[in-house]
Protein backbone atom coordinates (compact mmCIF):
# COMPACT_ATOMS: atom_id res chain seq x y z
CA UNK A 1 0.00 0.00 0.00
CA UNK A 2 1.62 3.30 -1.05
CA UNK A 3 2.14 5.99 1.57
CA UNK A 4 -0.37 8.83 1.32
CA UNK A 5 0.59 12.23 -0.03
CA UNK A 6 2.19 14.24 2.76
CA UNK A 7 1.21 17.62 4.16
CA UNK A 8 3.90 19.34 2.08
CA UNK A 9 2.03 18.34 -1.09
CA UNK A 10 -1.03 20.27 0.08
CA UNK A 11 0.88 23.20 1.61
CA UNK A 12 1.37 24.77 -1.81
CA UNK A 13 -0.58 27.17 -4.05
CA UNK A 14 -4.12 25.90 -4.48
CA UNK A 15 -4.05 25.96 -8.28
CA UNK A 16 -0.92 23.80 -8.30
CA UNK A 17 -2.44 21.27 -5.92
CA UNK A 18 -5.70 21.14 -7.89
CA UNK A 19 -3.78 20.35 -11.08
CA UNK A 20 -1.45 17.79 -9.53
CA UNK A 21 -4.22 15.91 -7.73
CA UNK A 22 -5.35 14.64 -11.13
CA UNK A 23 -4.26 11.02 -11.37
CA UNK A 24 -3.93 10.59 -7.60
CA UNK A 25 -6.12 8.05 -5.82
CA UNK A 26 -8.71 8.91 -3.17
CA UNK A 27 -9.11 5.98 -0.76
CA UNK A 28 -11.60 5.13 1.96
CA UNK A 29 -10.69 2.05 3.96
CA UNK A 30 -14.24 1.19 4.92
CA UNK A 31 -14.54 -1.11 7.96
CA UNK A 32 -17.42 -2.95 6.26
CA UNK A 33 -16.65 -2.75 2.54
CA UNK A 34 -12.85 -2.76 2.61
CA UNK A 35 -10.86 -0.57 0.22
CA UNK A 36 -13.10 1.75 -1.79
CA UNK A 37 -11.09 3.99 -4.09
CA UNK A 38 -11.06 6.03 -7.27
CA UNK A 39 -8.60 7.96 -9.41
CA UNK A 40 -9.14 11.72 -9.35
CA UNK A 41 -10.01 12.99 -12.84
CA UNK A 42 -11.59 16.38 -12.07
CA UNK A 43 -10.97 19.08 -9.46
CA UNK A 44 -11.90 22.69 -8.77
CA UNK A 45 -9.75 25.24 -6.96
CA UNK A 46 -11.09 27.81 -4.48
CA UNK A 47 -8.99 30.72 -3.20
CA UNK A 48 -9.43 33.36 -0.51
CA UNK A 49 -10.23 36.18 -2.97
CA UNK A 50 -12.82 34.07 -4.81
CA UNK A 51 -16.44 35.28 -4.50
CA UNK A 52 -17.70 31.70 -4.94
CA UNK A 53 -15.72 30.45 -1.93
CA UNK A 54 -16.75 29.79 1.65
CA UNK A 55 -13.65 31.68 2.73
CA UNK A 56 -14.42 34.82 0.70
CA UNK A 57 -14.09 38.01 2.74
CA UNK A 58 -12.75 36.06 5.71
CA UNK A 59 -9.66 38.28 5.35
CA UNK A 60 -10.39 42.02 5.29
CA UNK A 61 -8.42 44.84 3.65
CA UNK A 62 -6.13 45.13 6.66
CA UNK A 63 -5.25 41.45 6.52
CA UNK A 64 -7.26 40.68 9.66
CA UNK A 65 -8.75 37.20 9.62
CA UNK A 66 -12.36 36.96 10.71
CA UNK A 67 -13.10 33.27 11.00
CA UNK A 68 -16.62 32.14 11.81
CA UNK A 69 -18.09 28.67 11.99
CA UNK A 70 -16.44 26.18 9.69
CA UNK A 71 -14.60 28.92 7.81
CA UNK A 72 -11.80 28.62 10.36
CA UNK A 73 -11.14 25.08 9.12
CA UNK A 74 -10.15 26.47 5.69
CA UNK A 75 -7.21 28.19 7.40
CA UNK A 76 -6.19 24.99 9.17
CA UNK A 77 -3.41 22.50 8.51
CA UNK A 78 -3.00 21.53 4.84
CA UNK A 79 -4.28 18.12 3.86
CA UNK A 80 -7.41 18.16 6.01
CA UNK A 81 -10.83 17.20 4.69
CA UNK A 82 -13.48 19.94 4.58
CA UNK A 83 -17.00 18.65 3.91
CA UNK A 84 -20.18 20.64 3.48
CA UNK A 85 -23.68 19.79 2.28
CA UNK A 86 -25.50 21.08 -0.79
CA UNK A 87 -29.32 21.00 -0.59
CA UNK A 88 -28.84 19.40 2.85
CA UNK A 89 -28.11 16.02 1.31
CA UNK A 90 -25.11 16.01 -1.06
CA UNK A 91 -21.72 16.09 0.66
CA UNK A 92 -18.89 17.94 -1.09
CA UNK A 93 -15.32 16.86 -0.28
CA UNK A 94 -12.70 19.62 -0.28
CA UNK A 95 -9.03 19.21 0.63
CA UNK A 96 -7.46 22.13 2.49
CA UNK A 97 -4.44 23.65 0.75
CA UNK A 98 -1.87 26.42 1.31
CA UNK A 99 0.27 26.79 4.46
CA UNK A 100 -1.63 26.86 7.74
CA UNK A 101 -3.15 30.31 8.26
CA UNK A 102 -3.82 30.83 4.52
CA UNK A 103 -7.26 30.10 3.08
CA UNK A 104 -7.61 27.70 0.16
CA UNK A 105 -8.99 24.30 -0.82
CA UNK A 106 -9.63 21.94 -3.72
CA UNK A 107 -13.01 20.37 -4.44
CA UNK A 108 -12.67 16.76 -5.59
CA UNK A 109 -15.24 16.72 -8.37
CA UNK A 110 -15.00 13.32 -10.11
CA UNK A 111 -13.29 9.94 -9.79
CA UNK A 112 -12.62 6.95 -11.99
CA UNK A 113 -13.75 4.00 -9.82
CA UNK A 114 -10.95 1.55 -9.10
CA UNK A 115 -11.71 -0.55 -6.01
CA UNK A 116 -14.84 -1.49 -4.10
CA UNK A 117 -17.26 -1.13 -7.01
CA UNK A 118 -19.79 -3.51 -5.42
CA UNK A 119 -20.07 -1.18 -2.41
CA UNK A 120 -20.27 1.84 -4.71
CA UNK A 121 -23.16 0.36 -6.69
CA UNK A 122 -24.95 -0.54 -3.46
CA UNK A 123 -24.68 3.05 -2.27
CA UNK A 124 -25.42 4.62 -5.66
CA UNK A 125 -28.50 2.68 -6.74
CA UNK A 126 -29.27 5.20 -9.50
CA UNK A 127 -25.99 4.43 -11.28
CA UNK A 128 -26.24 1.92 -14.11
CA UNK A 129 -22.62 2.06 -15.31
CA UNK A 130 -19.30 2.27 -13.51
CA UNK A 131 -18.61 5.60 -15.21
CA UNK A 132 -21.69 7.06 -13.48
CA UNK A 133 -20.72 6.08 -9.93
CA UNK A 134 -18.43 9.03 -9.13
CA UNK A 135 -18.94 11.53 -11.97
CA UNK A 136 -19.90 14.40 -9.68
CA UNK A 137 -18.86 15.68 -6.25
CA UNK A 138 -21.99 14.52 -4.42
CA UNK A 139 -21.95 11.19 -6.23
CA UNK A 140 -18.37 10.34 -5.28
CA UNK A 141 -18.87 11.03 -1.56
CA UNK A 142 -21.98 8.83 -1.60
CA UNK A 143 -20.15 6.06 -3.47
CA UNK A 144 -17.21 6.13 -1.07
CA UNK A 145 -19.41 6.38 2.03
CA UNK A 146 -18.14 9.80 3.15
CA UNK A 147 -20.07 12.30 5.25
CA UNK A 148 -19.30 15.29 7.42
CA UNK A 149 -19.93 13.59 10.75
CA UNK A 150 -17.13 11.07 10.33
CA UNK A 151 -14.71 12.81 7.99
CA UNK A 152 -14.83 16.60 8.33
CA UNK A 153 -11.37 17.57 9.57
CA UNK A 154 -9.82 14.17 8.80
CA UNK A 155 -6.11 14.27 7.97
CA UNK A 156 -5.81 12.68 4.52
CA UNK A 157 -2.01 12.77 4.73
CA UNK A 158 -1.88 10.22 7.53
CA UNK A 159 -0.47 12.72 10.01
CA UNK A 160 3.13 13.49 11.02
CA UNK A 161 4.12 9.83 11.11
CA UNK A 162 2.74 9.19 7.62
CA UNK A 163 0.53 6.36 8.86
CA UNK A 164 -2.34 5.84 6.46
CA UNK A 165 -5.72 6.84 7.83
CA UNK A 166 -9.16 5.59 6.81
CA UNK A 167 -9.45 8.48 4.35
CA UNK A 168 -6.34 9.39 2.38
CA UNK A 169 -4.95 10.42 -0.99
CA UNK A 170 -2.31 8.18 -2.53
CA UNK A 171 0.06 9.24 -5.31
CA UNK A 172 -0.81 8.19 -8.83
CA UNK A 173 0.14 8.73 -12.43
CA UNK A 174 0.48 12.15 -14.04
CA UNK A 175 -2.40 12.75 -16.44
CA UNK A 176 -2.99 15.31 -19.19
CA UNK A 177 -5.32 18.13 -18.23
CA UNK A 178 -7.21 21.12 -19.47
CA UNK A 179 -8.68 24.04 -17.57
CA UNK A 180 -12.18 25.49 -17.77
CA UNK A 181 -14.44 27.63 -15.64
CA UNK A 182 -16.00 25.80 -12.72
CA UNK A 183 -19.47 24.26 -12.78
CA UNK A 184 -22.74 25.36 -11.18
CA UNK A 185 -21.64 28.82 -10.02
CA UNK A 186 -23.21 32.26 -10.27
CA UNK A 187 -20.16 34.12 -8.93
CA UNK A 188 -16.57 33.80 -10.07
CA UNK A 189 -17.93 32.24 -13.24
CA UNK A 190 -15.05 33.43 -15.42
CA UNK A 191 -12.23 31.98 -13.34
CA UNK A 192 -10.46 29.03 -15.07
CA UNK A 193 -10.10 27.04 -11.87
CA UNK A 194 -11.48 23.67 -12.99
CA UNK A 195 -8.90 21.02 -13.89
CA UNK A 196 -10.11 18.03 -15.86
CA UNK A 197 -8.67 15.06 -17.75
CA UNK A 198 -9.86 15.79 -21.29
CA UNK A 199 -12.26 13.25 -22.76
CA UNK A 200 -12.32 11.05 -19.66
CA UNK A 201 -15.64 9.17 -19.42
CA UNK A 202 -15.89 9.67 -15.65
CA UNK A 203 -15.77 13.47 -15.70
CA UNK A 204 -18.92 15.19 -14.42
CA UNK A 205 -21.44 16.16 -17.12
CA UNK A 206 -22.06 19.78 -16.07
CA UNK A 207 -21.54 22.83 -18.27
CA UNK A 208 -18.80 25.31 -17.21
CA UNK A 209 -20.36 28.35 -15.58
CA UNK A 210 -19.08 30.90 -18.09
CA UNK A 211 -20.67 28.96 -20.96
CA UNK A 212 -23.90 28.51 -19.00
CA UNK A 213 -24.03 32.25 -18.31
CA UNK A 214 -23.43 33.05 -21.98
CA UNK A 215 -26.26 30.74 -23.00
CA UNK A 216 -28.61 32.43 -20.55
CA UNK A 217 -27.73 35.83 -21.95
CA UNK A 218 -28.28 34.62 -25.51
CA UNK A 219 -31.79 33.43 -24.67
CA UNK A 220 -32.88 36.84 -23.32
Amino acid sequence: MPAPLDAAFFARPTLTVARELLGCVLVHDDPDAGRVAGRIVETEAYLADDPAYHGWKAVDATGLVSMTGRTRDLFGPPGRAYLYAVYDRHWMLNLVTEPEGVCGSVLVRALEPLDGLAAMFERRVAARRARDLCNGPGKLTAALGLDSTAFHGADVTGGPNGKAGALRVEPGEALPFETTARIGLTRGTELPYRFVVPGHPCVSPGVPSDLAAARRRARR
